[in-house]
């Protein structure tokens, strides 16, 4: 394994990290005042203006569109660096960059399987940046753990299907941006289990489509929003269905293997700069006549963490490598042993920086109590780490089982 950064990568590094430095640290402030004055307006999930600057800067600085290999250029080995920095401000740096989910995943899937005229009305004002998209899997009425359970239904009539059911956790539905979900549910219920579902675009402007409300997380209600929705009767032409029928659950597993790269790169970047600020933070604090950095507790939260960040950062970009040289299949266990990994490791380090803060670790003054809701959704989102547990197990006792 070579996780050497290629000319061009190390290039990309090299502005984004300047990137990050000059405008995006300097913006979180602005984005809080701007977040918090259209709150207060009664307009929570619109924009605040600086993420539009920010991404008119990172566009020239040409910063665009990272994730994907065929307008970037980079492996996926390389853009899990990259991915790593981005994450270090999840608020805005991958939206600055339009590398930012579902959009990501949603793009792959229009790059990889939409018709030339899905690609025309939907793919390309993403990838430019001019609208944004949400995933309609999970639902609250079913395990959506697991994805044979999901219920929504999608039926033909004429040329047209016709969707019923309800959806939650969509994330990024209530921004006013948002003009396009895709949507998996079950053309043939009575198929085989991997063969029942489909992929279909809906617009949220279809009648018939709801969004009910918009899901806090840990009590905090994030810009883009996390929706129910409520689809009644919903009609979308056939021409929306995106590859072939029964193809949804074959689109989702391709959709989520890059994707979890991308998760799990940027849960590290959290964790590396909960770490820095960990460090910062022993230095200048003193206690019991010393400072925390000499005490020996804290020494040890400082060395577990460091050690436990590495660890998982060889592992994603083994992980990536795999994707890179022998395709997505053939590294399904280390992505399913990332998901589990990344989140976790990201968790406990940003939990002990915030212990190392004390009551500061709390509060909004720092962006650690953020960090720490977004690493522990992230061991929900994508599927919970059970699920991931399981496969890691079945693959490991296939040989003891004779499978």
């Amino acid at each position: 394994m070579d996780f050497a950064l290629s000319e061009r990568a190390a290039s990309y590094l090299a502005r984004l990290e300047d990137f990050m430095t000059k405008h995006v640290y300097p913006a979180e402030p602005v984005y809080a005042s701007q977040h918090a004055e259209l709150v207060a307006a009664g307009r929570p999930h619109e924009v605040p203006p600086i993420v539009e600057e920010l991404k008119r800067e990172a566009r020239a600085a040409g910063l665009w569109n990272l994730f994907l290999p065929d307008v970037s250029g980079l492996t996926n080995t390389e853009y899990a660096t990259l991915a790593e920095v981005t994450g270090r401000s999840p608020l805005l740096a991958p939206e600055a960059t339009n590398c930012a989910a579902p959009d990501t995943g949603n793009m792959e899937v229009l790059h990889l399987f939409g018709t030339p005229e899905q690609q025309e009305k939907w793919l390309k004002p993403l990838l430019a940046g001019e609208i944004r998209s949400c995933f309609g899997m999970t639902e609250p009425d079913v395990a959506s753990s697991d994805a044979t359970n999901i219920a929504t239904s999608i039926v033909r009539d004429g040329d047209h299907y016709v969707i019923n059911g309800r959806k939650w956790w969509t994330t990024g539905a209530a921004d006013p941006r948002c003009k396009v979900m895709i949507l998996m549910g079950k053309t043939d219920p009575e198929g085989h289990p991997y063969l029942q579902q489909s992929m279909v675009l809906v617009p949220l402007d279809a009648p018939g489509l709801t969004i009910v409300r918009s899901l806090p997380v840990f009590g905090r209600h994030d810009q883009q929003g996390h929706c129910e929705i409520l689809l009644e009767d919903v009609r979308v032409p056939v021409e929306n269905l995106i590859g072939e029928e029964g193809g949804g659950f074959a689109i989702a597993q391709a959709r989520l293997g890059p994707g979890r790269i991308h998760h799990s790169m940027r849960a590290l970047g959290m964790a590396e700069r909960a770490l820095e600020l960990m460090c910062q933070r022993a230095v200048d604090r003193v206690a019991f006549g010393k400072a925390l950095a000499q005490q020996g507790v804290v020494q040890q939260q400082i060395a577990e963490s460091r050690i436990a960040i590495e660890q998982a950062r060889l592992l994603t970009l083994k992980t990536a490598w795999l994707i890179d040289t022998v395709g997505p299949k053939g590294a399904r266990t280390e992505v399913a042993a990332i998901k589990v990994v990344a989140p976790r490791v990201a968790g406990e380090v940003i939990d002990r920086a915030i212990q190392i803060h004390g009551g500061g670790g709390v509060s909004d003054d720092f962006p650690l109590a953020a960090m720490w809701a977004g690493a522990r959704s992230l061991r929900l989102a994508d599927g919970p780490d059970e699920v991931h547990l399981r496969s890691v197990a079945r693959t490991e006792l296939a040989s003891y089982l004779g499978k």
